[in-house]
């Protein structure tokens, strides 16, 4: 058992699948995550994008592929006896964790993209996913030198600040009693009948973020209490955090997360 594998059995030991009984009576099913409606109050905390120093290039990472393939220095696409090259769009987007690219990378905050594309930041009637900012492709694929946000799961940076933010507005602070669920679609061993939920402090939360067992951030964590509940949704670029109104200004409000609300989904 690896190290950070014993420290989440350590500290997130599994809990009873019935500890999801009440997401799924406020809620409905989450087998994608169980998004709660406002409690009474909630947010969208977006997960973060970022942009190389030189700015975005004219060539796309479809255009960069396709280049790839014909110059030989990318392997065709085979499965038995089906080649998939060149089926498809490489978008430059990807699925679960993520974290700062590294030097020459900054952060790109949403609110600047919409304003140098006039796109807003998530379209009207629609919730934070591979939908936004159709004006900053070219069809689905990004520019090369823009990371877009990955779906299903929060980046490193955005889980931690908001680890800290839950902190700062829940009455027991670290101590705080949560649990964590984790939906059948990115387990590795995918099991729809006994929901794999754990339990543990919410300052021994950061250690999720690394779990072996999945590739992503928790589909769902929560007080004991319920006061507050947060859903990474797998087909969303965006976590919603549903709780009082203190806690949501608080991350309207931050200034290392983004978070924005959206009326036609509270």
């Amino acid at each position: 058992m690896s190290e950070i594998s014993a420290a989440v059995t350590a500290h997130w030991p599994l809990a009873p699948s019935s500890a999801t009984d009440w997401l799924l009576e406020l809620a409905g099913d989450g087998v994608t995550g169980f998004m709660p409606p406002a409690l009474p109050d909630a947010v969208w905390v977006l997960n973060a994008m970022y942009e190389h120093e030189q700015g975005p290039s004219d060539v796309s990472y479809d255009d960069c592929h396709r280049a790839r393939l014909a110059d030989g220095s990318a392997k065709p696409q085979i499965l038995g006896s089906i080649d998939f090259t060149g089926v498809g769009t490489v978008t430059g987007g990807d699925l679960g964790r993520a974290e700062h690219p590294g030097p020459g990378w900054r952060r790109l905050r949403w609110a600047e993209l919409a304003r140098r594309t006039g796109d807003p930041p998530v379209p009207e009637g629609m919730l934070p996913s591979l939908s936004c900012f159709p004006s900053a492709r070219r069809g689905d694929s990004w520019p090369l030198g823009i990371r877009p946000p990955t779906e299903g799961s929060l980046d490193r940076e955005t889980w931690n600040r908001l680890i800290g933010i839950l902190t700062e507005h829940s009455p027991a602070g670290t101590d705080t009693r949560c649990l964590a669920y984790y939906n059948p679609l990115m387990l590795r061993d995918t099991d729809f009948d006994n929901l794999h939920v754990r339990a543990g402090r919410l300052g021994d939360a950061r250690v999720l973020y690394d779990n072996p067992e999945v590739d992503f951030s928790p589909s769902n964590i929560w007080a004991d209490d319920r006061s507050w509940v947060a859903c990474t949704d797998y087909d969303l670029w965006a976590t919603k955090v549903a709780g009082p109104a203190p806690l949501i200004e608080a991350l309207l409000n931050d200034t290392e997360i983004e978070a924005i609300r959206l009326p036609w989904a509270p």
